[in-house]
């Protein structure tokens, strides 16, 4: 892959907000200050070997470095114990990330106190020049095979960067600046291979493909070319190398014949790459491999948002019972699709987040708990661990359960899980220009901003997606004339409105003058659906919402971490099944749909009530 010599970057449509514009109200705040009193705030209470690791600073990796014990049972693993190495860094960096905004988010003084102090501990560590890592000199960009260098920075860099957004502090802007260009420095584009290595699995060195979030970061704050450059460097040499994780390469992109097949979390995160990548480069051949790589990861999708990888995608196609999903699929793909609504302006991609974050991502929480689940499907019979009781050969089998933590298997959901909200949260509103503000993710939230030169604070009052209708609540300090776009759900059949509108593209627009105290008032209304998924299963749907039957449940409770802080895993007290019927005369009610469905057991005809799938622990989805 070569750089087109008659090719020039393409015009992004939308501008991310700084991070903290928009802050979550209502039941979204209620469930992040849950998860900070929960998991997302206490993982360093509950596994600390790991989160005190000092990976970046004292403790950095050296040829002489000796294994690191994770206390993980490696069964499923990729082979290989190099990965190890660098795991403890990726939990770290990524729980503090995710523990860093939600903090932010939520105003918490303690927890923002918490994380100054970590940000300083994290800046302290920088060598005289720019280096901020987790390798000593010895090793430090002399890899020849699996290493977490780049990946240790990306995730390091990511909490980073929302800490300097929300505080404008001009020395950790510095210090990444000083980093970044350390690795520009170390690895200088076109003259140097950082993904190289000698074969065999290497799935540290392909997660470092994401840093090309911390460069796209960098570019859009400082306008400097340099770091999108740079991004493009670094897909062309992903491209170019020997890579376990290789669903993303040019090559096998382009290849009709192709399918999924790699570690689900790799083929969903580098979604973003070759964004990245297109966008800075305008190469006609990426915006083609962009799209075919869109389709078949759309292909990977289950009916409720789940992108199939249990861990490994393997080339199947989606499965209500048999193909399971991981947490950190679900975020780095929906991380994936804010991207390219923010590029694209297209609000399909608005309605793929809210798909995948309101019915996957909420359906592996623990309703009740501070818990996730590692690896969930969509028809989820039983979590003692195995996929719906399957017996799994040559592994041992823990990933089907709710854990705070899932130390047995690998840190790395239940950070993942932290992140999610916060992540969800900063792509809700953009602007177009600077008289347009886009509400893209419905949400009950708030959001302070500029137009014009004016501070504009709209507050979005709702308790969607459990209910459809919104109140838009505008405070100003004087009348101002600018652009407010409602983005219209692909499932809305009908709008009800306060006020008179335009449409634009899959959006309400609202272009007048506003004053001080005015509200917009919004009714989105919608039939119940079927969906279809590629292996024949039936899914009902309503409004955002896919619905299913909740399976009642024992449940039994194994590793303690800390009080309130166990691993739960659950059998079913019901076996019975349904299948779809044609004539199911399904129909919502109160919250719930009333369904027609045929009971597998008895053959007979009964009335079932299916609920939103984020209240469920054992369900059934597909019929």
């Amino acid at each position: 892959m070569d750089r087109p010599s008659n090719a020039s970057p393409v015009k992004e449509t939308l501008t991310r907000l700084p991070f903290a514009s928009i802050r979550p109200t209502g039941w979204l705040k209620a469930q992040m200050q849950r998860d900070m009193t929960g998991f997302a705030g206490n993982l360093d209470r509950l596994v600390p070997g790991l989160i005190e690791d000092p990976i970046y600073t004292k403790g950095r990796l050296h040829r002489k470095s000796a294994a690191r014990d994770l206390g993980n049972l490696k069964s499923g693993d990729a082979e290989g114990d190099e990965q190890y190495q660098w795991w403890n860094s990726e939990t770290q960096s990524n729980w503090w990330d995710g523990y860093i905004r939600n903090a932010i988010l939520l105003r918490d003084s303690a927890a923002l106190a918490k994380a100054q102090q970590y940000v300083r501990r994290m800046l302290s560590s920088q060598d005289e020049d720019g280096y901020l890592g987790i390798y000593d000199k010895d090793l430090r960009y002399r890899f020849s095979s699996e290493n977490g260098e780049l990946w240790a920075k990306t995730t390091l860099f990511r909490g980073l960067l929302a800490y300097y957004e929300y505080t404008q502090s001009g020395e950790v802007w510095n210090a990444l600046v000083r980093a970044v260009d350390d690795v520009m420095a170390n690895y200088p584009m076109d003259q140097s291979s950082p993904f190289f290595s000698k074969g065999g699995f290497n799935g540290g060195i392909s997660h470092g493909l994401t840093f090309t979030d911390v460069l796209d970061r960098m570019a859009q704050l400082s306008g400097d070319s340099r770091y999108l450059a740079y991004a493009a460097f670094l897909y062309r040499d992903y491209c170019r190398t020997d890579q376990s994780e290789q669903d993303a390469q040019l090559k096998n992109i382009l290849s009709p014949d192709y399918k999924l097949q790699s570690h689900g979390v790799h083929t969903y995160e580098h979604l973003r790459p070759l964004a990245v990548a297109y966008y800075a480069t305008g190469d006609p051949q990426l915006k083609q491999a962009l799209d075919i790589y869109l389709s078949r990861i759309q292909a990977a999708v289950t009916c409720a948002g789940g992108p199939i990888g249990d861990e490994w995608i393997g080339g199947r196609i989606p499965d209500a019972t048999q193909v399971g999903y991981e947490y950190c699929s679900i975020h780095e793909l929906m991380d994936g699709y804010a991207l390219l609504l923010q590029k694209t302006g297209n609000p399909r991609f608005a309605d793929a987040v809210e798909h995948l974050f309101y019915n996957a991502a909420q359906g592996a929480r623990h309703p009740e708990h501070s818990a996730i689940a590692y690896l969930k499907t969509d028809n989820s019979y039983e979590m003692m661990g195995t996929k719906n009781g399957e017996a799994e050969p040559n592994r041992v089998q823990t990933r089907y359960k709710y854990s705070p933590v899932h130390q047995d298997v690998a840190v790395c959901c239940a950070p993942n899980a932290g992140r999610i909200t916060p992540y969800f949260v900063q792509a809700a509103w953009m602007k177009e220009d600077d008289r347009t503000l886009a509400a893209l993710l419905l949400a009950p939230s708030v959001l302070e901003t500029e137009v014009e030169g004016e501070t504009v604070r709209i507050e979005t009052e709702t308790r969607y997606p459990y209910n459809q209708e919104l109140v838009f609540r505008i405070d100003l300090s004087r009348p101002l004339a600018f652009r407010l776009k409602v983005r219209k759900p692909a499932w809305c059949t009908e709008i009800k409105s306060s006020e008179a509108y335009g449409e634009e593209q899959g959006f309400l627009v609202f272009d007048r003058r506003f004053a001080p105290g005015d509200e917009i008032r919004l009714t989105l209304e919608s039939d119940v659906r079927v969906l279809t998924g590629a292996a024949g299963d039936h899914y009902f749907a309503y409004g955002p919402l896919v619905y299913a039957r909740p399976i009642e449940a024992a449940e039994e409770t194994g590793r303690a971490y800390a009080p309130g802080f166990e691993d739960r895993m659950y059998r079913p007290l019901d076996a019975a099944q349904y299948a779809f019927l044609p004539g199911h005369k399904a129909k919502f009610s109160r919250g719930r749909i009333l369904a027609r469905l045929m009971d597998l057991s008895t053959q007979k005809v009964k009335r079932v009530e299916l609920t939103p799938i984020g209240k469920t622990i054992l369900r059934q989805t597909g019929f």
